[in-house]
């Protein structure tokens, strides 16, 4: 996976004729030669230069590195004595928190398996995941509890056990275990790199919510992307953590990545712009990670905002989930001079890591993804023919780097559709790579909805509307929309003799989904339009939704 030294390889592009392959123009990153090696002994052998680690933002509760450390030793010497070993999933339902990352590392140290799921997800939703990750435990908060009744799962709890209602049955606190003493001679199974470490459920390209199987080994080359990126080992810095733990992007940053560069990280439960800025003020924040409707908002909040909260510390804000386009840019940089913007392209099924613009002047590329990560190969791949283009030719993004997933958990077929035999992740991106190596994400091959950066698969919705009893045929697409990106919007066609309103249509789904995957939009046709094999033309209906916008 290393860049490749040869005249066939252009040093502009990065692209190599000989093989039709992009390779990384960034440094290679090093990677721990050590096989029997968990992600969690890895981070908490690298130096740091601070003291705190984390911090509530709204209690103001701190955690120092060598407190950190010793609730994880306490955590997994509980876990052990539990009878948790090595290959034992272990579900985490709960909203950003300092105990978060705890949890998450203590698990792993033993060779266990960290799930998550997002608190905003329902009963049924959540069940599904635990039926196909069969967890032996879950972490939760109370007020989670209920969403776990049907699951008979042990469950430890997060917060403080007061007020909470007889019905409710746990094991102990974490507080509980955080308070033993670790045992140094409990029991361990050897770890190595190539074990499973995390189980995080996306949508893939198409489709139901899949487990996606990530090694210690990714996680390892994800950590040192990050590091090497920041260039954190040079500098102490300060993070506010907005974007939700249990998704990838802030499992990887904050649970892991920053935390193995001795940066403070302060934690928000949920986002709330109040709170967001007022921590920045307070805790003189340095970065802020956040998806580009918050950016959005903190442009056309901007003179209130500035005159409000003192943001004179924050120096980078660094925005994931779709690229900026130059009016977004060049607006933020308009209101906050001082703040430099960088981006960052990645999947659940690459670790989170993909492109990234590191600099300022990389993100004036407008409309770029950034260049390959360090240690990343692409290709960019005709979907029809199977042929890898160019430079400047569109095609599906394949790649293949160190963080790339193992495989979708019990699922060979999708498996297979997704990740080839040489290793190639299919991205189900459609992009091209400029002649100075810069990714530009054109359309989705994957039909997938982007939320405020939530997915959205449209056929989970399809199929749930398809139960309903006066719904003979529906189609869900992507509806484009400036505060949150896109929101789902579902043409349906009714069964003979119904008079089914938008309204009920939307509050059908509502009551069984997560908020962000509700249908926001419902419009009535007599026919789907479908391929002659019965593919929905999801094209058509774009084009039909949005012609009068």
């Amino acid at each position: 996976m290393a860049q490749v030294s040869s005249k066939n390889v252009d040093p502009r592009s990065g692209f190599c004729k000989s093989n039709s392959i992009f390779y990384s123009k960034r440094k290679p990153i090093p990677l721990p030669q050590n096989h029997s090696l968990d992600v969690t002994a890895y981070i908490s052998s690298r130096p740091h230069h601070g003291k705190t680690a984390f911090i509530d933002a709204t209690t103001g509760r701190q955690i120092t590195f060598s407190e950190l450390w010793r609730a994880v030793d306490s955590v997994a010497t509980c876990l052990s004595d539990m009878g948790i070993r090595k290959g034992h999933v272990i579900l985490l339902l709960s909203p950003n928190s300092i105990f978060f990352p705890v949890v998450c590392l203590a698990v792993m140290s033993l060779g266990a398996i960290i799930t998550t799921t997002n608190p905003l997800n329902t009963p049924r939703e959540i069940a599904k995941q635990i039926a196909d990750s069969k967890p032996v435990l879950a972490f939760t908060i109370k007020e989670l509890i209920p969403k776990l009744a049907g699951s008979s799962l042990p469950i430890v709890l997060l917060d403080d056990p007061q007020n909470i209602t007889p019905e409710a049955k746990f094991l102990t606190t974490l507080q509980e275990m955080m308070n033993k003493e670790p045992n140094g001679s409990r029991v361990r199974d050897r770890v190595n790199q190539d074990d499973t470490a995390t189980l995080l459920y996306s949508s893939g390209t198409t489709g139901a919510s899949k487990g996606v199987v990530s090694s210690h080994r990714n996680l390892i080359a994800m950590i040192q992307t990050i590091v090497e990126r920041f260039n954190l080992e040079e500098a102490q810095e300060t993070f506010i953590c907005t974007v939700p733990m249990f998704h990838i992007y802030g499992l990887a940053a904050f649970a892991m990545g920053l935390l193995a560069s001795g940066s403070t990280i302060v934690v928000l439960s949920k986002f709330d712009m109040h709170e967001m800025l007022s921590s920045i003020s307070k805790y003189r924040a340095t970065n802020l990670p956040l998806v580009p409707p918050i950016l959005v908002a903190m442009i056309n909040g901007a003179d209130q905002l500035k005159s409000k909260y003192d943001l004179s510390s924050l120096h980078s804000v660094l925005s994931g989930g779709a690229p900026l386009s130059k009016e977004v840019i060049e607006g933020f940089l308009q209101k906050y001079p001082t703040v430099k913007i960088l981006q960052g392209y990645g999947l659940t099924e690459s670790t989170g890591i993909g492109a990234s613009t590191d600099s300022l002047e990389e993100s004036r590329r407008y409309g770029t993804a950034g260049m390959l990560s360090p240690s990343m190969e692409a290709k960019i791949v005709d979907p029809d023919s199977g042929e890898a283009l160019p430079v400047n030719r569109t095609g599906e993004l394949w790649l293949r780097g160190p963080s790339i997933m193992k495989g979708y958990f019990s699922n060979e077929e999708a498996t297979a559709s997704t990740l080839d035999s040489e290793g190639w992740l299919r991205t189900g991106d459609l992009c091209y790579i400029d002649e100075d190596g810069f990714i530009f994400v054109v359309d989705r091959l994957k039909e997938l909805i982007k939320y405020k950066g939530y997915q959205v698969p449209p056929a989970e919705l399809e199929a749930l509307l398809l139960t309903h009893p006066e719904i003979s045929d529906t189609a869900v697409i992507p509806f484009p929309d400036k505060e949150v990106g896109q929101y789902p919007m579902a043409y349906i066609v009714r069964k003979a003799g119904s008079d089914l309103s938008a309204t009920a249509v939307m509050d059908f789904v509502a009551s069984q989904v997560a908020p962000y995957k509700r249908v926001r939009r419902v419009a009535f046709v007599a026919a789907i339009p479908k391929n002659p094999s019965g593919k929905i033309l999801r094209k058509d209906l774009i084009k039909l939704a949005t012609s009068k916008l």
